[in-house]
């Protein structure tokens, strides 16, 4: 198999393209250390349907932005199966998953809707850095040139 050769940005070439966003708390706070990987871009991915949603003024009798967006959609942009598609709607969902998005059935063999919930919230706190403490040296165990037939530790 040939590689390929990419080229390197230059100047202001990265804003030529479009770039689909994942909210970093996703990764940073503690709530949703539990999502998969996956689970987070799909969240991405639904953010960036809602931009359409808002332009195309979908928006339900409350006033909410929907967005529709079939699993046949998802498996396509995500590369996956319908299973796996599935799986992570069901991660993000309020009803088996975190509560970030909430689907509501229209049935007749109409797509679901899809409501896409706001990931800033204010009781998940991201989580303190904190700076490794060497230990003590009095906790550590030494060991002596060990071979498979001398077990020996010192402390």
């Amino acid at each position: 198999m040939q590689k390929i050769q990419f080229e390197y940005f230059r100047g202001m070439e990265a804003e030529q393209y479009h770039f689909y966003r994942v909210p970093k708390v996703l990764f940073t706070a503690e709530c949703f250390k539990s999502l998969s990987c996956e689970a987070k871009v799909l969240y991405g991915l639904m953010l960036d349907r809602m931009s359409l949603s808002v332009k195309n003024r979908w928006f339900d009798e409350e006033d909410r932005v929907y967005i529709i967006f079939t699993v046949e959609e998802i498996m396509e942009l995500l590369g996956c199966a319908r299973q796996k598609a599935s799986r992570n709607i069901a991660e993000l969902d309020t009803e088996k998953g975190i509560g970030l998005i909430e689907k509501k059935r229209l049935g007749l063999g109409k797509p679901n809707v899809i409501y896409v919930k706001n990931f800033m919230i204010m009781d998940c706190p991201e989580p303190e850095k904190k700076e490794k403490q060497p230990e003590n040296a009095e906790n550590t165990q030494k060991y002596e040139n060990q071979t498979s037939r001398s077990s020996k530790i010192i402390l």
